[in-house]
């Protein structure tokens, strides 16, 4: 989608069932899997952006269905995070 039409949300359920509106930030690609980060939504609460920071997720595909999932290990996060940082100062300078 165009940025012309503004920001992408999205919706995820965590593993205690609880809705998290998320921002897109950007994508990369490392290993021939895609990873998305993505900031909180701004919901007027006190937690927001600044308690949860970016967030990570990979593009999985299972029996054919596309979805979100986490990174495996800390050291697969730390990583990609790190990428993303890299990226994001990239586009600023």
């Amino acid at each position: 989608m165009s940025e012309d039409f503004g920001p992408n949300f999205i919706t995820v359920t965590d593993e205690d069932g609880n809705e998290i509106v998320l921002e897109y930030v950007d994508a990369l690609e490392l290993d021939g899997v895609t990873y998305m980060a993505f900031f909180p939504a701004e919901d007027g609460e006190e937690e927001s952006a600044e308690d949860y920071g970016l967030v990570i997720m990979k593009q999985v595909t299972e029996n054919g269905e596309e979805f979100l999932s986490t990174p495996d290990s800390d050291e697969e996060l730390n990583k990609v995070y790190e990428l993303f940082m890299e990226q994001i100062f990239e586009e600023e300078e």
